[in-house]
């Protein structure tokens, strides 16, 4: 199932197997959209690291106990050629300029975490 011109379900999808929730949706349609902003931005594309995550998976790998990754809101990504610290950069900007939400961004040594919370939140991992 396409989420968007770049993205499928499927790249979304919790690790475990479990099937994601319907109600889990409309939350990663808007976080596609905003990922889609930073696309067209970047202007490469963008690899979903973790997406949705069942609370018990979540759990499991040790995730923070109010992760965005199991309400939907949340995406770890990499893209070729861009830093994590880029990427965190390049979103600050697009959120600056009312183009991406408002969220929160955690920069990690192999990836950036991008949630569509409402509220700023930052963190190195």
């Amino acid at each position: 199932m396409n989420l968007s011109e770049h993205f499928t379900l499927k790249e979304f999808e919790c690790h475990d197997g479990s099937v994601t929730p319907k109600e889990i949706l409309p939350h990663l349609i808007e976080l596609v959209a905003n990922l889609e902003v930073l696309r067209e931005d970047i202007g490469v594309a963008i690899t979903i690291n973790s997406g949705y995550r069942s609370p018990s998976y979540n759990k499991k790998i040790g995730g923070a106990l109010n992760s965005q990754h199991p309400k939907g809101n949340a995406g770890d990504i990499r893209a070729k050629g861009f830093t994590p610290k880029q990427l965190a950069d390049r979103i600050e900007k697009l959120i600056a300029s009312g183009k991406m939400k408002q969220g929160g961004i955690g920069i990690y040594k192999t990836f950036t975490h991008y949630d569509i919370r409402g509220t700023k939140a930052r963190w190195n991992g």
